[in-house]
């Protein structure tokens, strides 16, 4: 595969740089091809503002996601976001590697998904068959598949379908379902590298072993099943047809097949 594998963490020497430094290696010996983004070591500017629109500056109260399209159809985005958006379209498994802050992805991670996915290219875009604009399921991404690794502090119980932190690919929901199934990138469940500061001797060898045979099979990796919009689930509010999940609320109605692990 061609993988977009991007790093949020700003110490190299820390476990998911060190992690990373052993994985990437081992899947280019396998044949996939890698590019990188390091985002704090490329110093990646997380603010979005209107100096992304190179040229004449957006009219005064004009929505910021209308002047990105701007931007992105004139060509007229800054050179760091083009290059990021380059790197995705060649891609075919985007892999978000970060520390779980919080319950989030570190800030440096949201500004790159802030400024890098825009509308007319990540979404907004529109079937010219139907007119619909392809979402939740479709989008600009569609064709890809995305990895989200993330490490933590706490157990692994505690991340799990019964844990007091929520199961991990919950706590993730703004990434698989908001930002992956959104843009139409198919949204693997999260790989989760939990108690990251009581491993004990060997754990890091299994756990670069681990992911390397995760990331070596994503491709044929089954995504979360996230109902699509275009499947006919949702009504014209966008919320779930009474027939559908019945007795069912929250992320889990969603999901065409339960249980999951």
């Amino acid at each position: 595969m061609r993988i977009l594998w991007v790093l949020a963490h700003p110490d190299p020497a820390s476990l998911n740089g060190k992690l990373r430094d052993a994985v990437v290696p081992r899947l280019r010996g396998l044949g996939h091809d890698v590019v990188e983004s390091d985002l704090y070591r490329m110093g990646f500017d997380p603010v979005l503002s209107t100096a992304d629109l190179l040229g004449d500056p957006p009219a005064p109260g004009t929505p910021v996601s209308d002047w990105q399209r701007t931007g992105h159809e004139t060509g007229r985005l800054s050179a760091d976001i083009r290059a990021e958006q380059a790197k995705i379209l060649g891609s075919d498994l985007l892999v978000l590697q970060f520390p779980l802050w919080w319950y989030g992805v570190p800030a440096i991670l949201k500004g790159w998904i802030d400024r890098t996915l825009v509308n007319g290219f990540a979404f907004g875009v529109t079937d010219p068959a139907t007119g619909r604009v392809r979402k939740f399921g479709d989008g600009g991404l569609a064709g890809r598949r995305g990895l989200a690794v993330v490490s933590a502090g706490d157990r692994t119980g505690a991340l799990g379908p019964r844990g007091i932190s929520g199961h991990i690919d919950d706590v993730l929901w703004p990434v698989l379902h908001g930002t992956f199934h959104y843009t139409g990138t198919a949204p693997l469940p999260a790989h989760l590298l939990s108690s990251v500061h009581h491993w004990p001797g060997g754990q890091f060898e299994r756990e670069v072993g681990r992911l390397v045979e995760r990331v070596h099979g994503a491709g044929s990796e089954a995504p979360i099943p996230y109902r699509t919009l275009a499947g006919g689930d949702y009504g014209e509010d966008y919320a779930l047809r009474p027939e559908i999940s019945p007795g069912l609320t929250g992320n889990e109605a969603h999901l065409t097949r339960l249980p999951r692990g």
